[in-house]
């Protein structure tokens, strides 16, 4: 099979979608709804689309192509509020959060659709335990080249955008001392972890062609990748995000990679490097262990220093692109939390010191994604 073209993308532009749990408000455990909630929504007419993900406890929601920071906000707030009013008919409810705090994975059921199929088939027991929530975001990039180099580029920043999105500490009702448990189970995929560093779409159809000669890949959907093309959408897709527990948050991560692709595209203030990638396991895994309080390393300079003061001297030098971009709200909103509660699983953890109760928890952040408080 051949790489297929890279379709053609107004840069910058933008694409979010967001892995929700489905759960009962009984005990709010997970609860297969999927098919029911599609059936009530199939007629409905969105700015994106809502379609199943491989248990049928969960439900993904897409937006449209963005422009900015408000419409992805507007979008998604348009597509919350329907999948909301669907889940209030069928009386479940809907969750943010990359991981559910306590569902035991074995009592899942992969939903009925062939590709589904087939990856329980491959993967077996990781299938199920892939019941874990991500926002993936999606970047318009001018030519296959140029999505090439904005790739590699970002991934200076995962650690920054995992630790920000982290959103879940609890796996089976236990706290793992992880943000961002959720990566964890990602990585046990084998074609997961950072894409090869190319640099040309020529380059990079000759890692392919040997990739599908050895019969281990058929197309893009089998890399697993931290970042990785999309050429059927012409953009680049981000997938560390942790599922935020508000679709604010999600907007404002949306923004926030908007931000940074267009720095980086305009005073490009480093080469990509095969070097950068260094540090970059390391890197992962203290944002994923430690969240806003890890220790980053540099890859350029290898400097050893705090990661919530490396994100806001990055917060600092992409406020005039936030100005361009009409994203300011977005880095506004990121700020705050740096400097309030921190992120999402802060949250998720104060609010169970509080509650001695995963239920209440998940039942608060049920409240929080459907706007209602929590």
């Amino acid at each position: 099979m051949s790489l297929e073209k890279f379709s053609d993308s107004r840069p910058l532009t933008l694409g979010v979608e967001l892995e929700l749990q489905i759960v009962s408000t009984h005990d709010y455990d997970l609860t297969p709804a999927a098919a029911d909630l599609l059936r009530l929504l199939g007629k409905r007419k969105l700015p994106g689309s809502i379609v199943p993900e491989i248990t049928d406890s969960m439900i993904e929601l897409s937006t449209g192509i963005c422009e900015d920071h408000a419409d992805a906000l507007a979008q998604l707030t348009e597509i919350r509020d329907a999948l909301v009013g669907a889940a209030d008919k069928l009386g479940v409810a809907l969750s943010g959060g990359g991981t559910h705090p306590f569902q035991d994975w074995s009592q899942r059921r992969i939903f009925d659709k062939p590709r589904f199929k087939q990856i329980s088939e491959l993967y077996g027991y990781l299938s199920k335990q892939f019941t874990i929530f991500g926002q993936h975001v999606h970047v318009g990039c001018a030519n296959a080249d140029e999505a090439l180099v904005l790739l590699h580029g970002l991934g200076r920043y995962i650690p920054h955008l995992i630790a920000l999105s982290a959103s879940s500490p609890f796996v089976q009702g236990t706290d793992t001392a992880f943000h961002s448990a959720r990566l964890n189970s990602v990585f046990a995929f084998p074609l997961s972890g950072r894409a090869p560093f190319v640099l040309t779409w020529e380059d990079f159809g000759v890692f392919f062609a040997k990739m599908t000669r050895t019969g281990v890949v058929k197309s893009m959907k089998d890399f697993y990748w931290d970042i990785r093309p999309k050429p059927e959408f012409g953009t680049i897709e981000v997938r560390v995000l942790d599922t935020p527990l508000t679709i604010e948050k999600a907007a404002a991560m949306a923004g926030l990679i908007q931000c940074l692709a267009r720095w980086l595209r305009v005073e490009r203030p480093f080469q990509p490097a095969e070097d950068d990638y260094l540090p970059y396991t390391f890197n992962r895994f203290q944002a994923c262990r430690f969240g806003l309080d890890a220790l980053y390393v540099d890859p350029g300079s290898g400097e050893h220093r705090p990661l919530r003061e490396d994100l806001q001297a990055l917060l600092v030098r992409l406020e005039p692109h936030a100005a361009d971009l009409r994203a300011e709200g977005a880095l506004q909103f990121l700020r705050r939390e740096l400097e309030g509660h921190g992120n999402d699983a802060c949250w998720i953890r104060a609010t169970q010191a509080r509650e001695h109760l995963l239920n209440e928890v998940v039942r608060r952040q049920t409240l929080r994604w459907a706007g209602r408080g929590g």
